[in-house]
């Protein structure tokens, strides 16, 4: 029968037809017996066993009674009837109490199956002394018996096939962990490089282009005769590092992170909450402060990453229900807050860093901040969650604000100096 389970396996589907054989062979037990000793209603007897066996044998022939539980049910009804009828006319009936019990058990809900297990057993060893003529104890050790073993075998299979699914689900969950574990590892791997090559371009190629362009300026204005072929050659120069200069700028605003591009940091913090709140189970709340300046691309990056890994140690190790994320424009400098409702930790007593499993955290985010002239503040203790506050000034920034290509969000920043 396949009436509570999705699916058989080979193993239930051995038992299952074990269990068929196991109530043909004793049918045929019953309506041999009763032809070979020349029982008074033998006749009846085989018939009767006959009909008990073309009742189970529709049960699983019938796809209603594959599909539904109330017609399973009264299948099972079905089949305890001709069985009742089989036990008043021979005691060899007794013996398929025992099947009946795993049916009663596999088809009914627990409270409904141990009611219908103990009617069978009661049934079985009142119809055995009632052929016997007689009662004795012993009479029903046997049901009894048989009814406990049903019972602990049908139990304990129900237990292990929920751990089997247990551990099933858990492995479709580690898989696919592990599948977007690489893929965001893979992601996180290209951004880095993206960042790098960005950095690299601008504090290299693009710096030495706007220096040229004004020591040609210089040299330029130096010149004795401002329209001869020296100062037409100056003057090409100039523009050409100056075009060069543009190009360069255009191709490190391509390598923004794709969460900034198109938009700003604002935005790219609200819906990294939005995100984060509707992935995992924790409300995240985002929320701005102070009048909104533009701000340089290299300080947007720093403070979405360091936005991104204190939201990741959030939900990896913090085990909170609530967490706020705040952006602060302060005037000359900007904050972004993370505060979480979660189990905190001692910050003196954090790990070291392991880069063979990637594991920088806060050391990491203290990095990059500190390549900026900022700096990371970080407040716990156990229990009593957990608040980073990471400090960029805007001033005096080491890594000069990246110009963006006009039409973009940045277009009105003010343009990097050398």
């Amino acid at each position: 029968m396949n009436t509570t389970a999705p699916a058989l396996t080979p193993t239930t589907r051995a038992l299952a037809w074990c269990l068929h054989l196991l109530i043909v062979a004793l049918l045929a037990l019953a309506g041999g017996r009763a032809v070979v000793d020349g029982r008074p209603h033998a006749g009846a007897i085989v018939a009767v066993a006959v009909m008990c066996g073309l009742v189970y044998a529709a049960g699983p022939l019938l796809p209603r009674v594959r599909r539904s539980r109330r017609a399973a049910v009264w299948w099972l009804a079905a089949v305890e009837a001709a069985w009742l009828m089989l036990l008043v006319l021979s005691a060899d009936g007794v013996w398929l109490a025992f099947p009946l019990y795993f049916l009663q058990l596999h088809l009914l809900p627990r409270r409904a199956g141990l009611a219908a297990v103990a009617a069978t057993a009661l049934a079985a060893t009142g119809a055995f002394a009632a052929h016997q003529g007689s009662f004795s104890p012993a009479m029903a050790i046997g049901p009894a018996l048989g009814a406990a073993v049903a019972v602990a075998v049908v139990w304990g299979y129900q237990a292990l096939y929920r751990e089997n699914e247990q551990r099933r689900r858990l492995i479709e969950e580690l898989t696919a962990t592990r599948a977007d574990l690489a893929e965001a590892q893979h992601a996180a791997g290209v951004l880095a490089e993206r960042e790098r090559l960005a950095r690299e371009i601008h504090d290299t190629l693009a710096q030495g282009l706007s220096s040229i362009q004004l020591l040609l300026s210089a040299a330029e204005r130096t010149l004795p005769d401002s329209s001869g072929n020296a100062a037409r050659y100056v003057t090409q120069a100039r523009q050409a590092a100056a075009d060069n200069l543009v190009e360069a700028r255009r191709f490190v605003a391509a390598l923004t992170p794709p969460a900034l591009e198109g938009t700003t940091l604002t935005d790219a913090l609200r819906r990294l909450c939005a995100t984060t709140g509707a992935r995992h189970r924790i409300t995240v709340r985002f929320g701005v402060t102070g009048t909104a300046v533009p701000l340089p691309t290299a300080v947007e990056v720093a403070l979405l990453r360091v936005a991104q890994s204190a939201l990741a140690n959030t939900v990896r190790h913090a085990h909170a229900t609530s967490a706020e994320v705040t952006l602060c424009h302060l005037g000359d400098h900007v904050a972004l807050d993370v505060v979480d409702d979660g189990v905190g930790f001692a910050p003196g007593r954090l790990p070291a860093p392991d880069p063979e499993s990637g594991g920088f955290g806060l050391a990491a985010m203290r990095a990059r901040l500190h390549d900026l002239g900022g700096a990371l503040t970080v407040r716990s203790s156990p229990g009593q969650g957990t608040a980073l506050t990471a400090r960029l000034p805007l001033a005096a920034s080491p890594v000069p604000p990246l110009a963006a290509p006009a039409g973009s969000p940045h277009a009105n920043a003010p343009e990097d100096r050398p």
